[in-house]
């Protein structure tokens, strides 16, 4: 259950610690005290999405945490590896900063508002006010039903069969085509695959090609320096090269070499110098002899370039992007020529796996049918508790709409349908429920939803609205009742209400040093007494409102004890 709430910085919230209790606890105040501040800190701390605007105006960020204890072993907790520490408390925080980034944290561990917010989805149920819209929204009416019937199970087995039939359907689609618009297709992939094969390429090729395009387009510079070259370290008919004075040098130091020390050292030099003056001049006429340019060498180079560019438009951006969409072209045109006996084995398929799926939808189906009827009893019997007990409810059901009969969620299109007086007919409940009666169907559902989950904390923020009198009594008992298996949060304006609760707070507004702030008070029973009076009637408060209030207090007392 949720022990501890501490805030900062929240909207008009400066500070408050609040320790809530187990069994039922109310939250009261004046409208526009802050009360739906606290649910919303909490929700923030849950994972839900929040706004910059929840930071109280001139600070820079604000914090939210809370501590639960004695929860049970949440699958939450056995994914990540994180939970309670050894006396059984979780802490959880979350700090909002100006900037819109998340502090989130979980037992002193970091983690994403993601992971938050699915473990704060195993942690605690907040019902607020919107909540009585979805009911009128038939689409969340058959998600109500398979949670009532606790029909996860079925449901994803339903829908595996589902996706591997939709799957089967697409590759069918992708396959059918009418035959001219194949012929087209078989034209236009024969075309380009002949095209591509007729190009020879090559991985490599527009780069070698390149390479010898510069060259081409330099060989006279490039014939002439190595000639030049070769010429001056090998001489020429008229002329000695370097090699042969190096090699006249060499001759008459190797004569004195013996003389001294110096001269055999420079000898050895010069022999060197000779040795590496030839081998360049036999690297340069190796090389004069490759430099073979043929006549319109360099105009075969440019075009077969032109020939890749204007491939490459069409095909790929390189030599290996055209390659790879060769094969994927071939391996089309092998699948369009055996299309029809694929089609054949794909239809094959869809046959059987419609039967399979026909088969879980109907299985899926009675499950539901049968929780159906659960559920009417439960939710008559709920309501027959809120003092509505002429109501007559019930779960339509239709067939999906299309060809199948079938989508993700199944074969069953299922509406509530609610009779709140004797001979009424059965209508949508958003047809004939008013506020008050919708807030109080929400409530039934609620209670009788929450016996299937592990959910320990519920959360009722003004679900109230259009219930008084009599009505407001026997919902202050239901969620006293209710409280017995989980603790239960409520923000109202009944009297009746508050008075069941076994802990109150008051939120209240006040002003200091130029500034708005909301405190929150646990309220002892005398406290109660005054805050009950002031729902009652307002700001004056009479012997008689105080009295009215007491006796408000005592009948919740005894109604307790006899529960």
């Amino acid at each position: 259950m949720l022990s501890l709430l501490h805030i900062e910085n929240i909207a008009l919230i400066d500070r408050a610690d609040i320790a809530f209790g187990p069994g039922f606890n109310v939250l009261t105040g004046e409208t526009g005290a802050g009360k739906s501040i606290i649910i919303d800190a909490i929700g923030a701390v849950l994972g839900e999405r929040t706004s910059r605007d929840l930071i109280r105006t001139g600070e820079k960020s604000a914090l939210v945490t809370a501590l639960f204890r004695d929860l049970p072993n949440l699958p939450w907790f056995q994914e990540t590896g994180i939970g309670p520490d050894e006396n059984g408390e979780l802490l959880i925080s979350r700090k909002l900063q100006g900037d819109g980034k998340n502090l989130c944290r979980v037992g002193g561990v970091p983690c994403t508002v993601v992971q938050l917010k699915a473990l704060g989805s195993q942690l605690i149920d907040i019902h607020g006010q919107h909540d009585g819209q979805q009911l009128l929204d038939e689409t969340c009416h058959l998600g109500y039903l398979d949670s009532f019937g606790g029909l996860g199970g079925p449901l994803a087995d339903y829908q595996e069969a589902y996706a591997a039939l939709d799957q089967l359907r697409r590759q069918i689609a992708a396959l059918q085509m009418d035959e001219a618009e194949k012929a087209r297709r078989i034209d236009t992939l024969q075309f380009q695959i002949g095209e591509l094969e007729r190009a020879d390429l090559r991985p490599g090729e527009e780069e070698e090609l390149e390479e010898r395009k510069t060259l081409l387009r330099s060989a006279d510079k490039l014939m002439a320096a190595v000639e030049g070259a070769y010429s001056a370290l090998f001489g020429t008919d008229s002329q000695d090269g370097a090699a042969s004075l190096l090699a006249q040098a060499e001759g008459e130091l190797s004569r004195v070499a013996e003389a001294s020390g110096e001269l055999s050292r420079l000898s050895a030099a010069v022999s060197e110098l000779r040795y590496g003056a030839e081998d360049a001049a036999e690297g340069l006429r190796a090389l004069r002899d490759d430099l073979d340019f043929s006549p319109g060498e360099l105009d075969q180079v440019e075009d077969r370039l032109d020939q890749l560019h204007r491939l490459k438009k069409k095909y790929g951006a390189t030599v290996q992007e055209m390659l790879d969409y060769l094969s994927r072209c071939r391996q089309e045109l092998d699948q369009m020529e055996l299309a029809d006996d694929t089609l054949s084995k794909l239809k094959k398929q869809r046959k059987a796996q419609l039967a399979l799926t026909r088969e879980k939808a109907e299985a899926l189906s009675q499950r539901r049918r049968q929780a159906a009827e659960q559920l009417r009893a439960r939710i008559e019997e709920e309501l027959r508790q809120l003092d509505m007990p002429k109501v007559r409810f019930q779960v339509d059901f239709a067939p999906k709409p299309g060809k199948l009969g079938l989508d993700e969620t199944g074969m069953d299109e299922v509406s509530f349908l609610m009779s709140a007086n004797v001979g009424e007919t059965l209508k949508p409940i958003a047809k004939v429920a008013s506020g008050g009666e919708l807030s109080r169907i929400m409530l039934a559902l609620k209670n009788v939803l929450a016996e299937n989950d592990d959910i320990m904390t519920l959360i009722f923020d003004e679900v109230d609205t259009g219930v008084s009198g009599r009505a407001a009594g026997k919902v202050a008992q239901k969620m006293s009742r209710l409280s017995r298996n989980c603790q239960v949060l409520c923000v109202t304006h009944l009297p009746q209400i508050a008075a069941m609760s076994d802990c109150h707070y008051a939120v209240q507004k006040g002003e200091k040093d130029g500034r708005t702030y909301t405190s929150v008070t646990e309220l002892d029973r005398e406290g109660r007494r005054a805050e009950l009076a002031r729902l009652t009637g307002g700001e004056h408060l009479s012997s008689a409102i105080l009295e009215g209030a007491e006796e408000l207090l005592r009948e919740a007392e005894a109604y307790k004890e006899s529960h």
